[in-house]
């Protein structure tokens, strides 16, 4: 019985998605379960790399990021 205890535990384990998160210059630079490394603000993805370090100096190489307020997000011209 405690076998199948530990099994199912190592099976919630391994399906829980694992998140890798960082920041460079404003922008986030993440990868979920192993998968390939994003460059994103809140809204946009701007890149996908296979490697974290690629993915790094693809966000230091952009101009700073700032997220715009949300005043200044209302009054955009259509």
């Amino acid at each position: 019985m405690k076998l199948d205890l530990t099994v199912s535990e190592m099976e919630v384990s391994m399906s829980m998605p694992m998140l890798n998160k960082m920041h460079m210059n404003g922008y986030d630079v993440l990868s979920v379960n192993n998968g390939p490394w994003r460059v994103c603000t809140q809204g946009d993805r701007l890149a996908s790399f296979g490697s974290q370090e690629e993915a790094l100096a693809y966000a230091a190489a952009l101009p700073g990021y700032k997220k715009r307020s949300t005043r200044a997000q209302s009054h955009k011209t259509h």
